[in-house]
C-alpha cells in the first residue's frame, strides 16, 4: 500500500511517518499514486503529450515538469512533485540541479549513461505464465521498453510478476556470465537493466 508523502522539518521528505515522529502530510496516498503515474509516464513514454522536451539522456527542465504536472492536476504544486520524486521507493526519478529525468523504463529513445554500481552474480525476472514458453525459446526481450528490467531478489521479481498475473513465473538470470557479453546497469534503488537476456542464461525458479 502506498503511504502519504510527509515532510519533516529535520529530515526532509519521508515515505509515510518520519522515524522521529515529526512532520506534516504533503500529499495523500491516493494523490501520490496519481501524480507518480503521471510523472513516470511523462518522463518515460509521452513527454511531448505532456509538453516536455527530453534531451538525449532523458533530462528535462524541473520547472517544465512542475508546470506540466500542475496543468494536469491543479493541486500538484512544486512541493508535492518534489516529495514524490524524493521519496519514490524504487528510485524511479533522478534530479540534478534544475533538471529531472526517469532513471529507467523508457519507451522513448534516450541514451542513459552507465553507472558504476556493482551487479550481483544472479538476478531475477518475474512474468506472467503466458510468457513462459516464449521466454524459454527466445529469452527476455524489452518488448515496449528500451531495455529488460531485472530484480535483485526472487521476492522483488515475484512482486513485479504479480502485476501481470496472480501466479507469476520467476526466472533466475546468470548475471555473472551475461555481463561478459552484455552491459548490465543498476538503475534506481533496486532495478537492473540490460538490452536482452538470451535463453541460455535463464533457469526457472521453482516454488
Amino acid at each position: 500500500m502506498t503511504d502519504p508523502v510527509r515532510r519533516c522539518p529535520d529530515h526532509g521528505y519521508t515515505d509515510g511517518p518520519c522515524d522521529c515522529g515529526a512532520g506534516e502530510t504533503v500529499l495523500s496516498a491516493d494523490r501520490r499514486t496519481r501524480l507518480s503515474k503521471f510523472l513516470s509516464g511523462a518522463l518515460r513514454h509521452f513527454p511531448a503529450d505532456a509538453g516536455l522536451e527530453l534531451d538525449a539522456q532523458g533530462w528535462t527542465e524541473w520547472e517544465a515538469l512542475v508546470a506540466a504536472a500542475t496543468d494536469r492536476y491543479p493541486w500538484a504544486d512544486a512541493e508535492a512533485i518534489e516529495g514524490v520524486v524524493a521519496t519514490d521507493p524504487k528510485g524511479r526519478f533522478e534530479r540534478s540541479g534544475g533538471r529531472v529525468r526517469a532513471a529507467y523504463g523508457h519507451s522513448v529513445d534516450v541514451d542513459l549513461e552507465p553507472t558504476d554500481a556493482p551487479v550481483p552474480d544472479r538476478l531475477y525476472h518475474g512474468t506472467s505464465p503466458d510468457a513462459d514458453d516464449s521466454i524459454r525459446e527466445e529469452g527476455i526481450r524489452p518488448m515496449g521498453r528500451q531495455q529488460v528490467h531485472l530484480s535483485a531478489t526472487v521476492a522483488e521479481a515475484r512482486t513485479v510478476g504479480e502485476r501481470h498475473a496472480a501466479d507469476p513465473v520467476v526466472f533466475a538470470v546468470d548475471a555473472a556470465a551475461l555481463r561478459e557479453t552484455y552491459r548490465i546497469t543498476k538503475r534506481g534503488r533496486e532495478t537492473y537493466t540490460v538490452d536482452r537476456v538470451p535463453p541460455s542464461y535463464l533457469t526457472v525458479v521453482e516454488d
